[in-house]
Protein backbone atom coordinates (compact mmCIF):
# COMPACT_ATOMS: atom_id res chain seq x y z
CA UNK A 1 0.00 0.00 0.00
CA UNK A 2 1.35 3.42 -0.96
CA UNK A 3 1.07 6.00 1.79
CA UNK A 4 -1.36 8.82 1.07
CA UNK A 5 0.01 12.24 1.94
CA UNK A 6 -2.09 14.09 4.53
CA UNK A 7 -1.95 17.87 4.80
CA UNK A 8 -3.38 20.21 7.41
CA UNK A 9 -6.35 20.83 5.10
CA UNK A 10 -7.22 17.11 4.94
CA UNK A 11 -7.37 16.41 8.64
CA UNK A 12 -10.22 13.92 9.21
CA UNK A 13 -7.72 11.17 10.05
CA UNK A 14 -5.81 13.50 12.36
CA UNK A 15 -9.04 14.43 14.15
CA UNK A 16 -9.80 10.74 14.60
CA UNK A 17 -6.30 10.12 15.97
CA UNK A 18 -6.69 12.90 18.54
CA UNK A 19 -10.08 11.53 19.56
CA UNK A 20 -8.64 8.05 20.07
CA UNK A 21 -5.63 9.48 21.93
CA UNK A 22 -7.94 11.34 24.32
CA UNK A 23 -10.16 8.31 24.98
CA UNK A 24 -13.16 9.72 23.10
CA UNK A 25 -13.38 6.87 20.58
CA UNK A 26 -13.68 3.82 22.84
CA UNK A 27 -13.56 1.14 20.14
CA UNK A 28 -10.04 2.11 19.05
CA UNK A 29 -6.67 2.37 20.81
CA UNK A 30 -3.76 4.74 20.16
CA UNK A 31 -0.35 3.10 19.74
CA UNK A 32 2.76 5.26 19.34
CA UNK A 33 6.40 4.44 18.68
CA UNK A 34 8.22 2.06 16.36
CA UNK A 35 8.74 -0.74 18.89
CA UNK A 36 5.19 -0.67 20.25
CA UNK A 37 3.74 -0.58 16.74
CA UNK A 38 5.83 -3.65 15.94
CA UNK A 39 4.43 -5.38 19.05
CA UNK A 40 0.92 -4.54 17.86
CA UNK A 41 1.65 -6.06 14.46
CA UNK A 42 3.22 -9.22 15.90
CA UNK A 43 0.33 -9.62 18.37
CA UNK A 44 -2.20 -9.67 15.54
CA UNK A 45 -4.14 -6.52 16.36
CA UNK A 46 -6.73 -5.34 13.85
CA UNK A 47 -5.13 -2.13 12.60
CA UNK A 48 -7.39 0.60 11.29
CA UNK A 49 -4.81 3.22 10.27
CA UNK A 50 -1.09 3.94 10.36
CA UNK A 51 0.20 7.51 10.43
CA UNK A 52 3.91 7.95 9.81
CA UNK A 53 6.15 10.97 9.38
CA UNK A 54 7.90 11.37 6.04
CA UNK A 55 11.21 11.54 7.87
CA UNK A 56 10.76 8.15 9.56
CA UNK A 57 9.45 6.57 6.37
CA UNK A 58 12.69 7.50 4.61
CA UNK A 59 14.83 5.63 7.14
CA UNK A 60 16.06 2.22 6.03
CA UNK A 61 15.60 0.66 9.47
CA UNK A 62 11.91 1.62 9.69
CA UNK A 63 10.91 0.89 6.10
CA UNK A 64 10.27 -2.89 6.41
CA UNK A 65 7.95 -2.45 9.40
CA UNK A 66 6.05 0.38 7.72
CA UNK A 67 5.61 -1.81 4.65
CA UNK A 68 4.24 -4.68 6.76
CA UNK A 69 1.89 -2.36 8.62
CA UNK A 70 0.64 -0.95 5.34
CA UNK A 71 -0.20 -4.45 4.14
CA UNK A 72 -2.47 -5.21 7.12
CA UNK A 73 -4.00 -1.79 7.85
CA UNK A 74 -6.99 -0.18 6.20
CA UNK A 75 -5.19 3.13 5.72
CA UNK A 76 -1.56 4.27 5.59
CA UNK A 77 -0.86 8.01 5.71
CA UNK A 78 2.29 10.13 5.57
CA UNK A 79 2.38 13.47 7.37
CA UNK A 80 4.89 16.14 8.22
CA UNK A 81 6.78 16.08 11.51
CA UNK A 82 4.71 19.08 12.62
CA UNK A 83 1.41 17.35 11.99
CA UNK A 84 2.60 14.18 13.69
CA UNK A 85 3.57 16.26 16.73
CA UNK A 86 0.02 17.63 16.81
CA UNK A 87 -1.40 14.16 17.50
CA UNK A 88 1.44 12.71 19.60
CA UNK A 89 0.95 12.35 23.34
CA UNK A 90 4.70 12.48 24.02
CA UNK A 91 6.94 15.54 24.17
CA UNK A 92 9.25 13.98 21.61
CA UNK A 93 7.15 12.37 18.82
CA UNK A 94 8.48 9.03 17.65
CA UNK A 95 7.47 9.26 14.02
CA UNK A 96 4.68 6.69 13.89
CA UNK A 97 1.20 6.21 15.32
CA UNK A 98 -1.31 3.48 14.63
CA UNK A 99 -4.99 3.19 15.46
CA UNK A 100 -6.16 -0.34 16.21
CA UNK A 101 -9.34 -2.02 17.34
CA UNK A 102 -9.60 -2.13 21.12
CA UNK A 103 -9.00 -5.61 22.44
CA UNK A 104 -11.72 -7.52 24.34
CA UNK A 105 -11.63 -6.80 28.07
CA UNK A 106 -14.66 -8.55 29.56
CA UNK A 107 -14.90 -11.12 32.32
CA UNK A 108 -15.93 -13.65 29.68
CA UNK A 109 -12.75 -12.94 27.72
CA UNK A 110 -10.63 -13.41 30.84
CA UNK A 111 -12.42 -16.65 31.75
CA UNK A 112 -12.13 -18.08 28.23
CA UNK A 113 -8.39 -17.50 28.11
CA UNK A 114 -7.31 -18.97 31.45
CA UNK A 115 -4.52 -21.46 31.86
CA UNK A 116 -4.22 -23.60 34.97
CA UNK A 117 -3.31 -22.98 37.67
CA UNK A 118 -4.54 -19.41 37.38
CA UNK A 119 -2.32 -16.53 38.46
CA UNK A 120 -4.31 -13.31 38.21
CA UNK A 121 -3.23 -9.82 39.18
CA UNK A 122 -6.06 -7.53 40.32
CA UNK A 123 -5.31 -3.80 40.05
CA UNK A 124 -7.71 -1.92 42.29
CA UNK A 125 -8.00 1.87 42.21
CA UNK A 126 -4.51 2.24 40.70
CA UNK A 127 -4.93 5.53 38.86
CA UNK A 128 -1.41 5.99 37.49
CA UNK A 129 -1.40 4.53 33.95
CA UNK A 130 2.38 4.17 34.00
CA UNK A 131 2.09 1.82 36.98
CA UNK A 132 -0.75 -0.08 35.35
CA UNK A 133 1.39 -0.64 32.27
CA UNK A 134 4.42 -1.67 34.33
CA UNK A 135 2.34 -4.17 36.30
CA UNK A 136 0.98 -5.74 33.11
CA UNK A 137 4.47 -5.99 31.65
CA UNK A 138 5.79 -7.70 34.77
CA UNK A 139 2.71 -9.92 35.04
CA UNK A 140 3.26 -11.33 31.56
CA UNK A 141 6.97 -11.85 32.24
CA UNK A 142 6.20 -13.68 35.49
CA UNK A 143 3.74 -16.06 33.88
CA UNK A 144 0.47 -14.51 35.04
CA UNK A 145 -2.58 -15.91 33.26
CA UNK A 146 -4.58 -12.68 33.27
CA UNK A 147 -5.30 -9.34 34.88
CA UNK A 148 -8.29 -7.46 36.25
CA UNK A 149 -8.47 -3.66 36.29
CA UNK A 150 -11.35 -2.64 38.55
CA UNK A 151 -13.42 0.52 38.33
CA UNK A 152 -11.40 3.70 39.01
CA UNK A 153 -8.22 1.99 37.81
CA UNK A 154 -6.45 3.64 34.87
CA UNK A 155 -7.44 2.21 31.50
CA UNK A 156 -4.97 -0.57 30.57
CA UNK A 157 -5.38 0.47 26.93
CA UNK A 158 -4.70 4.19 27.33
CA UNK A 159 -1.59 5.45 25.49
CA UNK A 160 0.46 5.80 28.68
CA UNK A 161 -0.53 2.36 29.97
CA UNK A 162 0.27 0.77 26.62
CA UNK A 163 3.66 2.44 26.57
CA UNK A 164 4.42 1.11 30.07
CA UNK A 165 3.24 -2.40 29.18
CA UNK A 166 5.35 -2.50 25.99
CA UNK A 167 3.10 -5.02 24.26
CA UNK A 168 1.98 -7.09 27.24
CA UNK A 169 -1.50 -5.52 27.17
CA UNK A 170 -1.89 -6.91 23.64
CA UNK A 171 -1.34 -10.49 24.80
CA UNK A 172 -2.37 -10.82 28.47
CA UNK A 173 -6.10 -11.54 28.94
CA UNK A 174 -7.62 -8.53 30.73
CA UNK A 175 -10.99 -7.80 32.32
CA UNK A 176 -11.50 -4.09 32.78
CA UNK A 177 -14.21 -2.10 34.53
CA UNK A 178 -15.72 -4.53 37.03
CA UNK A 179 -16.21 -3.72 40.70
CA UNK A 180 -13.94 -4.98 43.45
CA UNK A 181 -16.76 -7.21 44.71
CA UNK A 182 -17.30 -8.60 41.21
CA UNK A 183 -13.60 -9.44 40.87
CA UNK A 184 -13.45 -11.28 44.19
CA UNK A 185 -16.69 -13.15 43.48
CA UNK A 186 -15.32 -14.20 40.09
CA UNK A 187 -12.24 -15.61 41.81
CA UNK A 188 -14.26 -17.37 44.51
CA UNK A 189 -16.49 -19.04 41.93
CA UNK A 190 -13.38 -20.49 40.28
CA UNK A 191 -11.58 -21.60 43.44
CA UNK A 192 -8.95 -18.88 43.13
CA UNK A 193 -7.53 -17.64 46.42
CA UNK A 194 -7.34 -13.85 46.76
CA UNK A 195 -4.20 -12.41 48.34
CA UNK A 196 -3.80 -8.71 49.16
CA UNK A 197 -0.50 -6.87 49.25
CA UNK A 198 -0.51 -5.03 52.60
CA UNK A 199 2.45 -3.41 54.35
CA UNK A 200 0.87 -4.21 57.74
CA UNK A 201 0.15 -7.90 57.14
CA UNK A 202 1.54 -10.40 59.60
CA UNK A 203 2.29 -13.00 56.91
CA UNK A 204 5.36 -12.63 54.69
CA UNK A 205 4.87 -13.10 50.95
CA UNK A 206 6.92 -16.32 50.74
CA UNK A 207 4.74 -18.00 53.38
CA UNK A 208 1.69 -18.15 51.13
CA UNK A 209 1.04 -21.22 48.98
CA UNK A 210 1.25 -19.69 45.50
CA UNK A 211 0.97 -23.14 43.93
CA UNK A 212 -2.78 -22.82 44.35
CA UNK A 213 -4.81 -20.86 41.78
CA UNK A 214 -4.21 -17.34 43.05
CA UNK A 215 -5.12 -13.71 42.51
CA UNK A 216 -2.74 -11.03 43.76
CA UNK A 217 -4.55 -7.82 44.70
CA UNK A 218 -2.63 -4.54 44.42
CA UNK A 219 -4.15 -1.33 45.77
CA UNK A 220 -3.72 2.39 45.12
CA UNK A 221 -0.24 3.88 45.20
CA UNK A 222 -0.80 6.39 48.00
CA UNK A 223 -3.19 4.79 50.47
CA UNK A 224 -3.09 1.09 49.72
CA UNK A 225 -6.09 -1.16 50.15
CA UNK A 226 -8.61 -0.33 52.87
CA UNK A 227 -9.12 -2.62 55.84
CA UNK A 228 -12.56 -3.49 54.48
CA UNK A 229 -11.08 -4.48 51.13
CA UNK A 230 -8.39 -6.57 52.81
CA UNK A 231 -10.92 -8.17 55.11
CA UNK A 232 -12.98 -9.73 52.33
CA UNK A 233 -9.97 -11.35 50.66
CA UNK A 234 -8.62 -14.76 51.67
CA UNK A 235 -5.22 -13.54 52.84
CA UNK A 236 -2.84 -10.59 53.00
CA UNK A 237 0.95 -10.55 52.76
CA UNK A 238 3.76 -8.11 53.27
CA UNK A 239 7.22 -7.67 51.80
CA UNK A 240 9.86 -7.25 54.52
CA UNK A 241 11.67 -3.91 54.35
CA UNK A 242 14.31 -2.08 56.32
CA UNK A 243 12.85 0.28 58.91
CA UNK A 244 13.85 3.38 56.97
CA UNK A 245 11.62 2.42 54.02
CA UNK A 246 7.86 2.82 54.41
CA UNK A 247 6.68 1.23 51.17
CA UNK A 248 7.55 0.15 47.65
CA UNK A 249 6.25 1.37 44.31
CA UNK A 250 3.15 -0.71 43.55
CA UNK A 251 4.63 -2.07 40.32
CA UNK A 252 7.84 -3.11 42.08
CA UNK A 253 5.88 -4.78 44.89
CA UNK A 254 3.75 -6.60 42.35
CA UNK A 255 6.86 -7.86 40.59
CA UNK A 256 8.33 -9.29 43.79
CA UNK A 257 5.12 -11.12 44.65
CA UNK A 258 4.48 -12.44 41.15
CA UNK A 259 8.01 -13.77 40.87
CA UNK A 260 7.63 -15.55 44.21
CA UNK A 261 4.63 -17.31 42.72
CA UNK A 262 6.72 -18.18 39.67
CA UNK A 263 9.52 -19.50 41.90
CA UNK A 264 7.17 -21.70 43.91
CA UNK A 265 5.61 -23.07 40.76
CA UNK A 266 9.02 -24.31 39.65
CA UNK A 267 9.03 -22.39 36.40
CA UNK A 268 12.70 -21.42 36.65
CA UNK A 269 14.82 -21.31 34.61
CA UNK A 270 12.57 -19.20 32.39
CA UNK A 271 14.84 -19.73 29.37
Amino acid sequence: MTAEVISSRDNSLLRLARSVRDGKTPDLIFVEGLRLCEEALRSGLSIEAVIVSGELASKEKAAPLITELGQVSNRLASVSEQLLASISYTKTPQGIVLLAARLPSSREHLAANQKQPSLIVIMHRINNPVNVGAILRTAEAAGATGAIATQNTADPFSPKSLRGAMGSAFRLPIWSGGTYADALAWCTDRGIQTVCADVHASTEYAEVDWLRPSALILGPETSGLSQEEIGVANASVRIPMKESAESLNVAVAGGILLYEALRQRGQFPIR
